[in-house]
């Protein structure tokens, strides 16, 4: 990803802010399992930034996990400063609880709308209290923003979410993203009405733009636009590439108790190296093998189970709220059978600058498995975007030895390079006109790191027509937001191929699974349950090794008939089953939470797609953005608009006035270069790291705010104070 310099002037409330560090300062005391401290440069004057240690527990109930993760927030200076914080989650996660600890107090946080939250949040700070606010970019990141981190005394920061366990190819995977990969921005994409187009790139931290980026503009109350549901944190300086190479490798514990309610046959990560103690049959508890491990990666954990495999599986739970269910469906077993429909197959591959290096190569080894594997009445395509879509051919190619072989040195000539603009390619596969007779099957290969996903989701489903997409993530820290959207809009389904493992195999095992659904046109008869607001409105098909859950409410308790009505193979087919619906529960509390959740991203979807409702007008936005809100409200949980806030009870800091907000930096994720990063807006390092210098002259003014700023920081670190390994 290349990214145009950005030079703005720079806001006098930043120039004040710096201007408290005096000409000698001291480091403060900082606990020995919190490392030492962590340096960036701005224009080659050094800045301490604040540390973080993460600490996650999973306890997985049969496919339900229910996770607690503990940010640790410390200060290496000796004058107080706030801290940022930009984190991932998973997708699906259902945030609703928040603690905040420091000194003696331990504070309960409180879920309000987005612009009270920050109200309340910037109050605390301003009167020197200590605080910590969770908000929410996308499903899958977040921002921490802590005020008034003081030196030796640390700030910890507990969150609780509930999640699903999906049950994928044949077993479980629960993945624990560990990193927020940067994201490009396409030009004027995410800006508040009246603010001026940002140029396209990834917009990062510095001394001129601060950490919040446009992130901040959003309002619960105002009028729904697109550039809220785009707008995006700027990125935190990165390990290696403009804060020293001294990474602290211990910076996230993580272990995972699992009760799967049936004997474990197979438990693997691929990811991290791990350790299992199996205590009984049924239950196993997993720990890193190192104890702690560099959050550069997304951990994913793999298990299949003993027994008989269910077509179905049933969460309820009733209380003063009403009753809420969660039904887990698999697809029918059945043999494959020939299928002599001919096929375009369109290949799309990410070649920006994120892809280069181990991802490209890891898309190469994957399109030489599919394209040998294509079918004699097939056709095919392959495009290739970054800047701009190019193809390989003016019209799809049938599936010759030949033409096979053209389209296998084409792509082993790709590079990544320049700029994500994804919606080139995703026109290229889908506007032109589809063969006669043929089914169009769009494979699209990508890390997924823009920053305009909700333009790319509405624009697949305004194009798709009859196409199906399925969308492969190719990285170690991909955005699975964006691409299990991307195959849920698509009608197809999202798998993921980690460049660092066997690329051969894995894409050999992702290319088998380009196949037809197994049932489609999915319909549910609920009998007399009395269900309202299930989830999604609209059944995706299945495919061979993946799940459906349905979620939704019911009125009415006890021994019910439902009735799964689908198509196999074009030929009609029914499932009927039996359940038993609690008129009170003693356990399932996580159920109402999933359900709560499942609806936003319902709504979320509508929201970013412009899809509506069979049987409905197009849903009116601002009624979907209400409604979203309401949720966050009613069930506790962190959405676009709504947002936990702790403060202190006591007051930390006596001059808050002069208080810097300093960004907590993160790992470069691994197998991914410098490339992916662009260019900052102003460097961030006085070295001669060539992907980060300045590719446009700044204005005056910010030049003049430059100096100011480098007038300030002369003196922030004595010249013979030694950096420390964090």
């Amino acid at each position: 990803m290349n990214a145009k310099s950005l030079f703005n002037p720079i806001p006098l409330f930043l120039i004040g802010a710096l201007s408290w560090w005096p000409v000698t300062s001291t480091l403060a005391a900082v606990p020995d399992d919190l490392g030492g401290r962590i340096e960036a440069q701005v224009n080659g004057k050094p800045i301490t930034l604040p540390l973080l240690k993460t600490d996650i527990d999973a306890d997985v109930q049969g496919d339900v996990a229910q996770v607690t993760v503990t940010q640790t927030f410390a200060n290496p200076l000796n004058q107080a400063v706030h801290a940022t914080y930009l984190f991932p989650l998973n997708e699906t996660a259902a945030v609703n609880a928040m603690t905040m600890e420091v000194g003696d107090e331990r504070i309960q946080a409180k879920i309000q709308r987005i612009e009270t939250a920050r109200a309340t949040f910037e109050k605390a700070k301003s009167e020197g209290r200590s605080a910590a606010l969770l908000s929410q970019h996308r499903p899958n990141m977040f921002t921490q923003d802590i005020a008034n981190l003081m030196p030796g005394l640390p700030i910890k920061v507990t969150l609780k979410y509930a999640q699903t366990v999906p049950r994928l190819d044949g077993g479980y995977e629960l993945v624990i993203p560990l990193v927020v990969g940067p994201r490009y921005q396409p030009q004027g994409a995410g800006v508040a009405p009246g603010q001026p187009a940002a140029p396209g790139g990834v917009q990062h931290w510095n001394a001129t733009t601060g950490t919040s980026g446009n992130a901040t503009a959003a309002n619960s109350q105002t009028a729904y636009g697109q550039w809220e549901v785009q707008q995006l944190p700027a990125y935190p300086p990165v390990f290696e590439l403009n804060v020293p190479e001294q990474i602290d490798p211990e910076r996230v514990g993580l272990v995972i108790h699992v009760n799967a309610g049936m004997a474990i046959t197979h438990l693997e990560s691929r990811t991290h190296p791990i350790t299992t103690t199996t205590p009984e049959s049924g239950r196993a508890e997993v720990r890193l093998s190192n104890g702690r491990t560099l959050d550069n990666r997304d951990f994913v954990l793999r298990y299949t189970l003993a027994g008989t495999r269910t077509q179905a599986g049933l969460l309820a739970y009733r209380d003063q709220r009403g009753g809420f269910f969660s039904l887990l469906l698999e697809p029918p077993q059945i043999p494959a059978a020939a299928d002599i429909t001919p096929r375009e197959m369109v290949f799309v591959l990410d070649c920006s600058g994120s892809m280069n290096g181990l991802p490209i190569d890891a898309s190469k080894a994957f399109m030489r498995a599919a394209l040998r594997r294509l079918r004699p009445t097939d056709s095919f395509r392959i495009i290739r975007f970054s800047d701009a879509a190019t193809e390989f051919s003016a019209q799809p190619l049938p599936a010759t030895p030949q033409n096979i072989q053209a389209g296998l040195r084409y792509t082993d000539g790709l590079n990544g390079e320049g700029g994500t603009e994804m919606s080139t390619g995703i026109r290229q596969a889908l506007t032109p006109p589809v063969p006669a007779g043929a089914l169009r099957l769009v494979t699209f290969l990508t890390d997924g790191y823009i920053g305009n996903e909700a333009e790319i989701l509405a624009l697949i489903q305004a194009n798709l027509g009859a196409a199906r997409l399925y969308a492969f993530g190719v990285g170690t820290g991909v955005n699975r937001y964006l691409l299990n959207e991307m195959g849920r809009v698509g009608r197809g389904f999202t798998r993921y191929m980690d460049p660092t493992e066997d690329q051969e195999k894995v894409a050999g095992e992702l290319a088998e699974r380009l196949q037809s659904p197994v049932l489609t046109d999915i319909q549910i008869d609920w009998g007399g349950m009395e269900v309202s607001d299930p989830s999604p409105e609209r059944i995706p098909d299945l495919f061979a090794g993946q799940s459906l859950r349905l979620q939704g409410r019911y009125a009415r308790p006890g021994r019910h008939e439902i009735t799964v009505h689908g198509l196999v193979q074009g030929r009609p087919a029914t499932l009927p089953l039996q359940i038993d619906l609690p008129e009170t529960s003693t356990e399932g509390e996580a159920v109402p939470i999933l359900w709560a959740r499942a609806l936003i991203g319902e709504l979320h979807y509508q929201l970013t797609t412009g899809a509506h409702q069979p049987g409905h007008e197009t849903a009116n936005t601002d009624a979907l953005k209400q409604r979203i809100t309401d949720l966050g409200l009613n069930f506790s949980l962190v959405t676009p608009w709504t947002a936990f806030v702790a403060v202190s009870e006591q007051i930390y800091n006596p001059n808050p006035a002069q208080t810097p907000t300093l960004p907590v930096p993160v790992a470069q994720v691994k197998g991914v270069t410098a490339l992916a990063y662009g260019e900052p807006a102003a460097p961030l390092t006085g070295g001669s790291r060539g992907a980060f210098t300045g590719g446009g002259a700044p204005e005056p003014a910010a030049i003049f705010g430059l100096i100011l700023v480098a007038l300030l920081l002369v003196g922030f670190l004595s010249p013979d104070r030694l950096r420390l390994k964090a």
